[in-house]
């Protein structure tokens, strides 16, 4: 299945499914003039690498087909542009600049990873572009975002092979 993420309508379609989205504060950018902390969507299509959850506040959803892991503590995401780990997952405490993927807010209670910037990931270009949980119609810093329970719910229905398009 590829999901469309309509940045310009705020809408992401999965199969007969409309969900309302968010995307970056920037909006959408060339995935070529994409950089670090620019707060833009990068337009283009990038495969589903697989699932980051949180233990404590997300089961696992019966038939996930996804490649999936359940985050702790001290899990992080680099976008130290400096970092030889770049746009990847890392533990706190890193000696470079690095998200928490362990928050307080619930965004990254479902994390569904997104293949962009990553074969090989380019210092500056991008990180941590993902499919997260929704926190209102606040904007991301780059990223797509649906309610939480509407990602949960379509988590079965994605496969290996599958793609985001932003645009």
């Amino acid at each position: 299945m590829r999901l469309i993420a309509d940045g310009k309508a705020g809408l992401l379609y999965a199969g007969d499914r409309t969900i309302p989205c968010s995307i970056g504060k920037s909006g959408l950018i060339a995935a070529a003039d994409k950089k670090e902390g620019d707060g833009a969507s990068p337009i283009g299509v990038w495969p589903i690498r697989g699932v980051l959850l949180r233990p404590d506040r997300v089961t696992l959803p019966a038939g996930l087909q996804l490649p999936c892991r359940w985050i702790r503590p001290d899990d992080g995401w680099s976008d130290g542009v400096d970092d030889p780990a770049y746009n990847c997952p890392v533990r706190h405490p890193h000696g470079f600049s690095a998200e928490r993927l362990w928050r307080d807010d619930g965004l990254y209670d479902v994390v569904v990873v997104l293949g962009y910037n990553d074969t090989p990931p380019m210092p500056g270009a991008g990180s941590a572009i993902f499919l997260h949980c929704r926190r209102g119609e606040a904007a991301t810093e780059g990223c797509v975002a649906i309610v939480k329970e509407a990602l949960v719910e379509l988590l079965p229905s994605l496969a290996p092979g599958d793609a985001v398009e932003i645009g």
